[in-house]
């Protein structure tokens, strides 16, 4: 069996390159250029959001028979992979927060999580392995290992980043888990 905190982060960290918390990082690094203020925003908005996420995902797993709750997940992860081939945008003209640095970037990140893939990939995740606290504690590591680098090298490392790769091979991995849990019987 795979371990839920090391198969949650890197599903994460591959998921959110090119994301538009991604790009809502770069952002945040250009406007304020304080890095450190902007980690420990994304670091509490990610932790606070995915913990969320993570219980609606232990909810979901114990009202639903394990077959259900198999092809459920299955099915969602396989929309995940074809959802990750379409680039995220951000709007150019949205203005972030007046606030400073960590407030911005805390109420910027949990807005623009919710919904997101890489939170509905957390609720997958939890529904799937337990216990919560490595699947949040990955999901976590997996978006600041995707998006601290951004923040402390800005738009030269964003700009490098092959990005439509990034996706193909994030999209492959969310194709995998949702193959391999089809065929790798009930979740427990």
């Amino acid at each position: 069996m795979f371990n839920p905190l090391l198969v949650s982060a890197g599903t994460v960290a591959l998921a959110e390159i090119g994301d538009k918390t991604q790009l809502l990082a770069l952002l945040l690094a250009a406007r304020f250029r304080k890095p450190w203020p902007i980690v420990a925003g994304i670091l509490v908005s990610t932790l606070l959001n995915h913990a969320l996420a993570g219980w609606v995902g232990t909810l979901v797993a114990h009202w639903l028979t394990p077959q259900v709750l198999r092809w459920g997940i299955a099915a969602s992860f396989i929309g995940i992979a074809l959802w990750t081939l379409k680039p995220d945008k951000l709007d150019e003209d949205e203005k972030l927060p007046v606030h400073g640095a960590f407030i911005a970037t805390v109420i910027a990140f949990f807005i623009a999580e919710i919904g997101d893939k890489t939170q509905v990939a957390t609720i997958l995740l939890a529904a799937k392995y337990s216990p919560l606290w490595q699947v949040v504690a990955g999901t976590t590591v997996g978006m600041l290992l995707a998006n601290v680098p951004v923040v402390l090298l800005g738009s030269r490392f964003a700009g490098k980043l092959p990005l439509k790769a990034a996706r193909i091979v994030a999209a492959c991995v969310f194709l995998a888990l949702g193959v391999w849990t089809l065929f790798a019987g009930p979740v427990v």
